[in-house]
This record gives structure tokens, C-alpha cells and sequence, in this order.
């Protein structure tokens, strides 16, 4: 007979460790950071024990609500090349449950305002590769001086990528890793971890691991995602037509394509879910009024005060839509470049939330310059104004080039606000075409201007039509993209590992 939900047979709970840069409410740039915030929760929903591991940026401690509840444990000193650091260890919660949150302080690596990049310059911290290694060694100590066993270590993108090598390498006797097995889950390929061979003298990992067709090697630099693929007992990502893209063509697998076709039997997709908890205009205390699917009546207070926010004509039926979004290439604002003039000579308004990129600061800037009346701006991050835009439009717009999942079109079902997108990654799997009878979306398949303004005018042509819209919008708020089902799928991957390890052990490799 299987172990009940979250137990394994004999062990009682299944005790979880995740391991990332971000998890809300604590530090959040990007969907990680919401993943890592709730999927824990859902996890504890269904009788596991989990704890996450996350560095305590100083820019997230600042006025962050969480760090008030937050105690500080004993810290340890590390190696680091030829020197010593210091990790500051706090503790805390994640609100209303048991999941334990752990921080991992240093005043030389999180110490300062950004959390991957300097704001001052929008690139990454030249010294991301000392400050994640330091990260992922500390997390190694912490869960040893834990001193209870673990089941599954859950490591999330490049930034605890090198854990699996580490533990198999250097800490496989030791009594709190002797039975653990190791997931490692790609939120975005793009971001890969590459730096200099040096990196393992910093992770304490012996030269003599990095040679050809090793884990570690990459062109000669060191990988940290693709050892983070090699070396995980089972290998994920967020969704399943992301899992195929990145395996089978270079321009998402973006040189690792190979290395996961190797993993195949090991590797599998999983849809996120979203928080409803925090993601539910029923109960939502950000929103100007709530609503739901059964009475769909404070939407439009929603959108009279986003209209009002963003000084733009209060106008009932001219269609409002929103992007939330970080501003990259990823994200498909190249076509929106293309298609400006397309695009506003519709009648409809246009509000963006983001930060990114110069060139799509300005772009955007430029845009609200030339249509005064018909788009507003904010260059930031805004979590409440994020809230209010999925509320208060009638249409989220989501070109991306790629979108390993994507959490916006899942916010933007849950609110009514009807997603386009383009038919990639996660996108593809969570948002249905709208045919006339059914569907939750409306999306385009190539990834051209053309295609998406051609999509767009689909679905102002059905907006034009308050019944079927009516009808569009409540059919998508009736969607389940809970985490309920995700982390399901998730505790049957937990239990695989968990067979695999007592059936061939943890080899070393490369």
C-alpha cells in the first residue's frame, strides 16, 4: 500500500527542504520567488514538513513585514577560495502555517540594494558567482547542523544548482543527507549560472571534477544549471510544453538541449500553480471591490480606479489592458515596438507595470509620450498596483519570445481579465484559444507583430459583444490553477525519488 499523502512508508512525514534566491513574501523579483512562497504551503496542506532556505537581502529586509517576525540562530564561518565569511542565520515563518523559513545572512554578499542586479546599472552583481556559491555552501552547513534527516532537497534554478554535486561529492555520509534525495527545478533556462572554473575551488569542489563531458564543464567554464541537471536525482520544470521545447530545440534549450535529452526518463514537467490565498478577487484587500464569478460587478469599480490611477479617460466600454511584466527581450516587447501604431489606432487603453531593461524603459516612455490619454506607465515593482491592474483591466497582454510558465495569465483567469498570449511554454498549456463557444484566452503562434496584433483584434472584436464577453470572462474565472493540483504532482515526484534512492543509491559522477 502507498504511504498516506505526505508520509513516507515507515518515516512518518516527508520532510522537504527548498532551496532558492527568492520566495515571497520575504524576496521576490520574478514567478520564483511566488513559486517558492506557495508551494510550500500547499505542500504542508498535504501532510509534508517543509522548510525553505533563501539569502536575507538587505534591500528585502527594508520595511519587509516578514523580517519583523524574524530571530537570528547561531552562525558559522565558511571557506570561501582563501578566506573566511560569515553566514548570519534568521529564522522565521510563513504566515498562518508551520513552514519554516531560514535566511542566510552576509553583510559582503546580500548587503546591498539589489538582489541579482545593481539597480544603479540594471546587470547583474559582478560577483553573483561568489555570492550564490556562498549561498548554496551555507544551505549545505545550515541543513547539517539541522540534524534531521531529510527526505528531498529541493533545489530551485541556477542559484542552487551546485547543491546535488555538493552533497554527493563532499557530504553523502553525512547522517542528515544519508537518505536525502534531490529535485532540481528549472524556472528559466536563460539564466544558467556560467562563470569561470574557478567557481569550484570556491564550492569546495575538487579540480579533478571538472574535465570534458563532466557535470561541471561547459565549453570550459563551469554550468551551474547544467550540473544542476546532471546531478539531481529527477530533474523538472514548470510546465510541460516548456519541458519539450527546451529538450528538443536549441532556441530554448540554448545549448542544453543535450544534456536534458540524457536526462529524459528523469525529466518532467509540472504547471504551477498560483496562491489563492493571496490571488482571489473575492476576498483580495488590495482591490478598490471585490468580485466573482457569480457577480462580476466590482470589476468595474476595479477598472474605474485603475483609470483614475493612471489619469486615463474613466470609459466603460473602451476596452482596458494590462502588462505586468519584467522588461526583457524575453517578454516579447520587441513586437510591441513593432506594432505600437497598430496597436493604438484601436480604441482601447493600455496601462504597464515593470522594470527592466533601458531600451524598454524608454520605449514604454516614449509610447505614453506620443498617446497621451490612451496608456499608462509605472517603471517599478509594485505588488498592490500589480493586484489592481489584474482587477481592474479587461485584457492582459503576454507576447513572450519564450515562457517556461508564466504566472500572470494564471492571475489574470483567476481575475477575469482575459489573457493573449503567444502559444509558447506555459502559456500554451494554461490558456485555451477561444473558438466562439469555448476557450479561456486568446493567443497567436508565430512569433511576428502581425500575429499578435491580429490576435489582439480577435479579441476586441469579442469584447465588442458584452454577452459573450460576460460569458468568456466567467468561464475563465472558473478554472482551477491552484496549487492544490500542482503540489500533487509534485509529492508523486517527491515519492519516485525517494524509490529511486533506496533502489540504486546516489553514485557520484563526472
Amino acid at each position: 500500500m502507498s504511504p498516506p499523502r505526505g508520509c513516507m512508508a515507515g518515516n512518518g512525514p516527508l520532510r522537504i527542504v527548498m532551496l532558492a534566491a527568492e520566495a515571497s513574501p520575504f524576496a521576490k523579483v520574478g514567478g520564483l520567488g511566488d513559486v517558492v512562497g506557495a508551494l510550500p504551503k500547499a505542500l504542508e496542506r498535504l501532510g509534508v514538513d517543509a522548510a525553505v532556505i533563501i539569502p536575507a537581502y538587505r534591500s528585502a529586509q527594508m520595511g519587509a513585514t516578514a523580517f519583523d517576525r524574524c530571530k537570528v540562530v547561531s552562525g558559522f564561518d565558511l571557506p570561501m577560495a582563501s578566506s573566511f565569511e560569515h553566514a548570519e542565520i534568521f529564522q522565521s515563518r510563513m504566515n498562518g502555517t508551520g513552514v519554516d523559513v531560514y535566511m542566510i545572512g552576509s553583510d559582503k554578499y546580500f548587503g546591498r540594494e539589489g538582489i541579482y542586479d545593481d539597480p544603479a546599472t540594471c546587470e547583474g552583481y559582478p560577483d553573483n558567482m561568489e555570492r550564490f556559491i556562498f549561498f548554496m555552501k551555507s544551505a549545505a552547513e545550515l541543513m547539517m547542523r539541522m540534524r534531521t534527516p531529510i527526505d528531498i532537497i529541493h533545489c530551485h534554478d541556477s542559484h542552487a544548482a551546485l547543491v546535488p554535486g555538493m552533497i554527493k561529492i563532499n557530504h553523502r555520509k553525512h547522517p542528515v543527507f544519508a537518505g536525502a534525495g534531490t529535485l532540481f527545478t528549472i524556472h528559466n533556462l536563460a539564466y544558467q549560472g556560467l562563470y569561470p572554473k574557478e567557481a569550484l575551488a570556491y564550492a569546495g569542489i575538487a579540480s579533478g571534477h571538472f574535465h570534458p563531458s563532466s557535470p561541471f564543464e561547459y565549453w570550459g567554464h563551469v554550468n551551474f544549471m547544467k550540473a544542476g541537471i546532471a546531478l539531481a536525482d529527477k530533474v523538472s520544470t514548470v510546465s510541460r510544453t516548456y519541458a519539450l521545447e527546451i529538450k528538443t530545440r536549441h532556441e530554448f534549450g540554448l545549448g542544453l538541449e543535450g544534456v536534458l535529452q540524457s536526462r529524459n526518463e528523469d525529466f518532467s514537467g509540472i504547471v504551477n500553480g498560483i496562491d489563492y490565498d493571496e490571488w482571489n478577487p473575492e476576498t483580495d484587500p488590495l482591490l478598490s471591490a471585490r468580485y466573482s464569478a457569480a457577480d462580476v460587478s466590482g470589476k468595474e469599480k476595479c477598472k474605474n480606479y485603475l483609470q483614475h490611477h493612471f489619469h486615463l479617460p474613466v470609459q466603460k466600454r473602451v476596452p482596458l489592458i494590462g502588462i505586468v511584466s519584467r522588461l526583457t527581450d524575453q517578454k516579447g516587447f520587441d513586437l510591441i515596438a513593432e506594432a505600437i501604431p497598430e496597436i493604438m489606432a484601436f480604441d482601447l487603453q493600455l496601462v504597464v507595470l515593470g522594470t527592466g531593461q533601458q531600451k524598454y524603459h524608454e520605449l514604454f516612455q516614449q509610447i505614453a509620450s506620443n498617446y497621451p490619454g490612451k496608456m499608462g506607465l509605472r517603471l517599478s515593482f509594485d505588488n498592490g498596483l500589480a493586484h489592481k491592474i489584474e482587477a481592474g483591466c479587461d485584457l492582459f497582454l503576454m507576447p513572450s519570445k519564450f515562457e517556461p510558465c508564466g504566472l500572470n495569465q494564471l492571475y489574470s483567469l483567476r481575475y477575469g481579465t482575459i489573457p493573449i498570449v503567444r502559444e509558447t511554454g506555459g502559456l500554451a498549456d494554461t490558456v485555451i484559444p477561444y473558438d466562439g463557444e469555448k476557450g479561456t484566452g486568446f493567443s497567436f503562434s508565430k512569433y511576428a507583430a502581425e500575429e499578435m496584433v491580429e490576435a489582439i483584434s480577435r479579441a476586441l472584436k469579442v469584447y465588442s459583444d458584452p454577452p459573450a464577453w460576460k460569458s468568456l470572462m466567467v468561464r475563465a474565472m472558473s478554472q482551477d490553477w491552484s496549487w492544490n493540483r500542482s503540489a500533487r504532482e509534485y509529492m508523486q515526484l517527491y515519492q519516485n525519488i525517494h524509490q529511486k534512492f533506496l533502489s540504486s543509491g546516489f553514485p557520484v559522477q563526472g
